[in-house]
């Protein structure tokens, strides 16, 4: 699948939202990703879309585990 925006710079205000069997999609990760330490997440930042070029900045949400790294990304609401 590819991705319909690119992060510019850094997550901030990043934070951990659920981890392990609190993650709703826990079966879904692991059987497309592998096993490891899941943790969803949500944090600030510049983004730019792929298809206008348009940058925005907002709040994205994710899902990351050691060894695998972010997967999933979501942008959740914008901030501009």
């Amino acid at each position: 699948m590819v991705s319909r925006f690119t992060v510019i710079g850094q997550i901030r205000n990043r934070e951990t939202i659920a981890v392990g069997n609190k993650i709703h999609e826990l079966a879904r990760l692991q059987e497309s990703y592998g096993r490891g330490k899941w943790r969803k997440c949500k944090g600030k930042a510049t983004i730019q879309m792929t298809n206008t070029g348009e940058i925005r900045f907002v709040e994205l949400h994710w899902y990351e585990a050691q060894g695998i790294g972010r997967r999933k990304e979501k942008i959740k609401r914008d901030l501009d």
